[in-house]
């Protein structure tokens, strides 16, 4: 089977979850024999950040000018099992036309669900779906589930839906020692976004100003100058994927926050979440509709909704923390694995075969 992607962007993490997502099921593809070219606009912000030059697993092509590229990507078309359009893709609606205007499988991906929803409910245009909506499309998969998928359907027309979760590359993430052999309390890994910003200060700054002789750490991109740091944490500017498993063992537990998007749809685990779980991490999430169907609260998963539940976590004992660590590292590697992501998408594009 080949497929051909039309995304956001693979080749940078930086402030990107896309990124890890597509290496890890697209190297998992690959592993059962599959191929899969990957289109990508060359843009400064990521081409600045770049941390990936070779896509394992797949063929990954650059470009600067959608004209320029145009033959080489109908050429890949010409044999494609399935040709796939991605929330975000800068080049989404010429991406649209083109793949619709071949024999290839039709597909959307939203890697964005609840964000696309809550524009159109905003009464807001989403830059990568055209006027037709999702109609065009044989099938449109959704990094959410439960009722965002039902309102793809009911309001931009998709014919056929599924959920396609994030998952984790075993091989990339796994339990690892800090560089300096110390452990912060909690750590917290995360593009800046103002609509987590409350929570965050609720669940970190402020604990970490009730504790100041702990240690935390927050890592990602996009921080503005005027953030409330505390003297006792430590940033971690940009966290290439690569570090992720060094970061996640750089904190007792780490901290979970979803955008209120996500929250208000449920059914949206970050990819964050599998991946700290593989590192045996033990995480502390605020609440979303649908979680407990990823993790068990309580035995997999520390559930917190305010400060004090955070200061009752940091007293739980190492033991204890290394034992749901080690139950959600089982439960990831069980259920949320980039093979198994990688062959539920091999069956949902096979039912479309003669």
């Amino acid at each position: 089977m080949k497929l051909v992607i039309f995304g956001l962007a693979v080749s940078s993490s930086w402030g990107n979850g896309h990124a890890v997502l597509w290496r890890a099921l697209i190297r998992a593809f690959g592993e059962r024999g599959h191929q899969t070219v990957f289109f990508e606009r060359n843009v400064p912000y990521y081409a600045q950040n770049r941390d990936l030059y070779s896509l394992e697993g797949g063929r990954l092509v650059l470009y600067d000018d959608w004209g320029a590229v145009l033959p080489e990507a109908r050429r890949e078309l010409v044999d494609a099992d399935a040709g796939i359009v991605t929330s975000y893709c800068p080049d989404a609606f010429a991406a649209t036309e083109l793949v619709l205007d071949t024999s290839a499988l039709h597909v959307f991906y939203d890697l964005d669900t609840p964000v696309t929803l809550s524009q159109l409910a905003a009464g807001k245009s989403v830059a990568y779906i055209g006027r037709d909506g999702l109609a065009p499309f044989d099938l449109v998969l959704s990094y959410t589930g439960g009722t965002a998928l039902s309102a793809l359907q009911e309001r931009l027309g998709a014919r056929r839906v599924a959920a396609l979760y994030g998952s984790v590359d075993t091989e990339r993430y796994r339990p690892a020692m800090p560089a300096n052999g110390e452990r912060a309390a909690l750590s917290y890994l995360g593009t800046y976004a103002e609509d987590r910003q409350a929570a965050l200060e609720g669940l970190l700054i402020e604990p970490a100003r009730r504790r100041p002789q702990l240690r935390f750490i927050i890592g990602g991109a996009q921080y503005p100058a005027n953030f409330p740091w505390a003297a006792n944490i430590r940033f971690w500017r940009h966290v290439p994927s690569h570090e992720h498993p060094r970061f996640y063992g750089s904190a007792q537990m780490t901290l979970n926050i979803t955008r209120q998007a996500m929250i208000a749809f449920g059914w949206c685990p970050s990819g964050r979440l599998f991946e700290a779980a593989a590192c045996g991490t033990p995480i502390l999430s605020d609440w979303w509709e649908g979680l407990d169907e990823f993790f068990a609260p309580g035995q997999e998963i520390i559930i917190a909704a305010t400060t004090d539940d955070v200061l009752a976590a940091l007293e739980r004992s190492d033991a204890e923390l290394a034992k749901i660590g080690a139950a959600a590292r089982e439960r990831a590697l069980a259920r949320h694995t980039a093979e198994r992501r990688a062959a539920e998408l091999e069956m949902l594009l096979s039912q479309f075969e003669e």
